[in-house]
């Protein structure tokens, strides 16, 4: 039987050889600086979807309402 997922924190977790093996090949760049560009289709894709000009994309709901305030 494999260990149980620790879901504490984001620095705790172990992703399985799948995933990490999907995620080698994807582009990297700075999303605070806007040049990532995975995250930068993805935001340009759900304005599309939504009829908005643009898109802000937020990991949690908490940093969701917080940026709503």
């Amino acid at each position: 039987m494999s260990a149980p997922v620790d879901l504490r924190s984001d620095t705790v977790t172990r992703p399985p050889r799948a995933m990490r093996d999907a995620m080698f090949p994807a582009p990297l760049g700075d999303d605070v600086l806007g040049d990532d560009p995975s995250v930068n289709a993805l935001q340009e894709r759900i304005a599309s979807m939504l009829g908005k000009e643009a898109a802000l994309f937020l990991p949690t709901g908490a940093q969701s309402n917080l940026a709503a305030l």
